[in-house]
């Protein structure tokens, strides 16, 4: 499987204290905060002008009092952590966004707090109207369910695959960020100031799809215990099939790396997985080892190099050769340099195996990506007894829209009983090897 990273409902914050018990004006703010130690930023001067809040000058940092710093919002946060680590002067800063929640945070090396550009007002009227203004940061709490998630992480890698863009890449998406993992004794964890690095106490916080795999991996290995006899093809099947498309709010899941625009299946797959759905998807797409050696012998492999692979010389390219493994997506790519108005075909062919009830109806709703026609025959399927197959087909028609954009919509069998729905997303895209054998139709 190949999995995306996605952010979740939980949130590291800070709570920034404007203000005393002693005055009668006191705010405090829950803001992000992934700075490392259990501290407390006490009681400290807060200072704001427009000569050193660009927090982007270790001259004009070095020569601040001790103080709590508010840093504008410049749009490069990273160099002002970077800037504020580098000063020894400065008890903490509180940094500025738009919208704390689409900031993916990976580190933070100084005592900082990030907050909203509405609550950032707040601070600043409270400065000017104190002769004394005190400001306080606590570090190192959670709060869940507050951020709308899941969403695809801005540094997740993409589709299509450059080394089979035929099989619609990545599969899924899991939980890859900041993810509270286990982590190497005494090695370290973080960075803090300009040189003094954190030892582990046997934890680390880490994003990455390196953190998204291992719960797509524990899926896997759960799906294998509630249904020993499924193949390796039916357990990601079952947690394609059975992905969420939409978030907390009950909107398509938005992409970080593209201004927090609704995500494309070539950012996350079929969805984000949903472990419970996955034990019980009512139909998989499965697929033999032989089938795999077809897809490789496609690509033009040598015998060698399939033997490599399969550590076998049981399987040979005797018996067929195709692009066409039964897979639960679809993928079509157009040349954007062909002109617009060119239409192409691609036909699939795919076999779902029943693994749901003994008897079973399903009735196929398509979505089509905008601009093109899908079709598929038959538009029912009826199934006799458990593990019981049928197959289908699809045909795709589509052409270059002039712009290279990519479109996305599905295929879903439902069971007539509602108990099963059954997704595959289809991907309508660019690709610059025209002619190739990945625009074979």
């Amino acid at each position: 499987m190949t999995v995306a990273a996605g952010n979740f409902d939980r949130t590291y914050v800070a709570s920034l204290t404007v203000g005393n018990d002693k005055e009668k004006e006191q705010h405090i703010i829950v803001g992000r905060s992934i700075f490392p130690l259990n501290a407390w930023v006490k009681n400290e001067t807060l200072i704001y002008n427009k000569t050193l809040s660009k927090c982007d000058s270790l001259e004009l940092l070095s020569q601040a009092p001790r103080a709590i710093i508010v840093c504008d919002d410049t749009g490069f946060l990273n160099d002002q952590m970077r800037a504020i680590s580098g000063v020894t002067n400065l008890a903490g800063a509180i940094f500025v966004s738009k919208d704390p929640s689409r900031v993916d945070l990976e580190s933070m090396s100084c005592p900082g707090v990030l907050i909203s550009t509405m609550e950032l007002a707040t601070v600043i009227d409270y400065i000017k109207s104190s002769d004394n203004p005190i400001g306080a940061i606590k570090f190192r709490q959670t709060v869940t369910g507050k951020d709308v998630a899941p969403s695809v992480a801005g540094y997740t890698s993409r589709g299509p695959s450059p080394n089979c863009p035929a099989i619609l890449k990545p599969d899924v998406m899991a939980p890859g960020s900041l993810v509270l993992a286990s982590w190497i004794p005494n090695g370290s964890t973080a960075l803090v100031g300009k040189n003094m690095l954190l030892t582990s106490e046997g934890f680390n916080l880490i994003s990455g799809t390196s953190m998204a795999c291992p719960h797509a991996s524990g899926v896997a290995a759960m799906l294998r215990g509630v249904h020993p006899e499924w193949s390796h093809a039916a357990i990601r099947s079952a947690m394609m099939t059975t992905a969420a498309q939409l978030d907390s709010s009950m909107m398509p899941i938005k992409d970080f790396g593209l201004n927090y625009t609704a995500a494309s299946p070539l950012a996350m797959g079929a969805g984000h997985m949903m472990p419970n759905k996955a034990m019980d998807p009512g139909l998989v797409y499965d697929a033999t080892p032989q089938e795999y050696v077809s897809l490789l012998c496609s690509m033009n492999f040598t015998r060698n190099q399939i033997m490599t692979i399969t550590r076998s010389n049981e399987y040979d390219c005797a018996n067929s050769s195709s692009l066409d493994l039964n897979y639960p997506s679809f993928v079509a790519f157009y040349d954007k340099n062909v002109t617009t108005g060119a239409m192409l075909t691609h036909k699939f062919r795919r076999v779902v195996t029943n693994v749901g009830a003994a008897t079973a109806s399903y009735e196929v709703k398509v979505a089509p990506p905008v601009g093109v026609k899908v079709a598929v025959w038959p538009q029912r399927l009826v199934f006799g007894k458990k593990n019981e197959q049928r197959d289908y087909f699809v045909e795709i028609t589509y052409g270059s829209d002039g712009e290279g954009m990519v479109s996305h919509g599905s295929i879903v069998w439902v069971e007539e009983s509602g108990k099963h729905t059954v997704r595959s997303p289809i991907v309508v895209a660019p690709t610059s090897s025209a002619g190739s054998v990945w625009m074979h139709v």
